[in-house]
């Protein structure tokens, strides 16, 4: 896969990436002007596992290049590129998004369709968003677990569904490959990698109280809760190390 960077005055540069300096309001501005203009837009939510892992994948890192959108998604890669020179305004993290594109969607009329998770997690999830927003338009779900050869029939249903948003719940980098691999053939104008999200938004995984979110400490009390998510965790000290010797930002 050949892509070219794309430029930006509001781009800073991270570890061979970018990441766009936005705040949250900016992000669902862009998200109303990309369903407007069509699509496909890939968004993609940065944060500082996926710029170790795409340390050693260079498709992963062409993709995050090629991105329409990147946001901030951990505190991780907001003290990097504050560290850098390039403070960011602040953190906008997929479970954010999603939050706040179910909370708009009867009012803005957008329609989701949420995707990944294990079996059942995105029909909870859609179901939940309902009654937390009335109104919201989760127009179809379904789960990641699929072979290879029931794609074409996962992508048949999601063109089937006509959604403005894709919400893609994979895990990175399958959810970001997945998502490049067949924007081309998606008729969505936005498509977004959320990663855990849908865990979330089901209710079989809760998020960390709200002062455990400003001390900066919800990766921390993610993995207390979920051991599993240690694999994770230990990309954060080779992050901090990359962080510290890694020159100043370019933005």
């Amino acid at each position: 896969m050949a892509a070219t960077p794309r430029p930006s005055a509001d781009r800073v540069q991270l570890h061979g990436l970018g990441v766009d300096r936005v705040t949250m309001d900016d992000t669902l501005a862009l998200i109303d002007a990309f369903v407007r203009e069509g699509g496909p837009h890939h968004i993609v939510t940065l944060d500082s596992s996926m710029c170790v892992t795409a340390r050693a994948d260079a498709e992963l890192r062409e993709i995050v290049r090629a991105a329409e959108l990147v946001t901030p998604d951990s505190v991780g890669v907001l003290w990097a590129c504050r560290r850098a020179g390039c403070p960011l305004p602040e953190q906008v993290s997929g479970v954010d998004i999603v939050d706040r594109l179910c909370a708009r969607s009867a009012e803005r009329g957008h329609r989701l369709f949420f995707l990944g998770g294990a079996p059942g997690v995105a029909e909870d999830a859609a179901k939940r968003m309902a009654t937390r927003f009335p109104g919201c338009q989760v127009v179809g779900t379904r789960d990641g677990y699929f072979r290879p050869e029931e794609e074409a029939g996962v992508l048949e249903a999601i063109g089937h569904a006509r959604p403005d948003v894709l919400c893609v719940a994979m895990g990175i980098p399958r959810q970001e490959k997945w998502i490049a691999r067949n924007r081309d053939r998606l008729c969505v104008p936005v498509l977004i990698g959320v990663g855990g999200t849908l865990d979330v938004a089901s209710g079989r995984v809760s998020r960390a109280p709200r002062w455990v979110r400003r001390a900066n400490a919800e990766w921390l009390y993610r993995l207390l809760r979920n051991p599993r998510k240690l694999v994770k965790a230990l990309t954060l000290p080779r992050f901090a190390w990359m962080t510290l010797r890694a020159p100043r930002a370019r933005p």
